[in-house]
């Protein structure tokens, strides 16, 4: 399968990201574009999708910097750029486990200006 290179865009803000191959990935590709509403807990910005799947095996309950994860709990997209309030020192942890299906290529301290509430644009890099 070929790179599947995404734009992820709020306000003034656009990052790249790559998707995985995994389940969660190729629901979520076949998804976009999507838009949605930012919401925010500590150095995550995480926003309800239109997809439904369930935790995969290998489902994370601590992430890198820069992970993207769905949350099965709310159908989020989750982008993960710094400590949320649950971790622990040196550690990403999200709310509870999620599926690890991309990552945002480059500086993701740009992440920091997007605000809650403000509307966010997930789509193919292709389009």
């Amino acid at each position: 399968m070929s790179e599947r290179i995404i734009h992820i865009s709020s306000g003034s803000v656009t990052v790249t990201a790559q998707l995985a191959d995994t389940p969660t990935g190729n629901a979520i590709w076949n998804a976009l574009p999507i838009t949605s509403e930012v919401n925010t807990w500590g150095d995550e910005i995480y926003f309800s999708i239109p997809v439904t799947i369930a935790l995969e095996p290998d489902a994370a309950e601590v992430v890198a910097c820069g992970d993207l994860g769905y949350w099965p709990n709310g159908s989020a997209f989750c982008i993960f750029f710094g400590p949320t309030p649950v971790s622990r020192p040196g550690e990403i942890r999200p709310a509870s486990a999620v599926n690890v299906f991309g990552k945002v290529r480059g500086d993701t301290s740009v992440l920091k200006q997007v605000r809650p509430g403000s509307r966010i644009v997930v789509a193919r890099a292709d389009t």
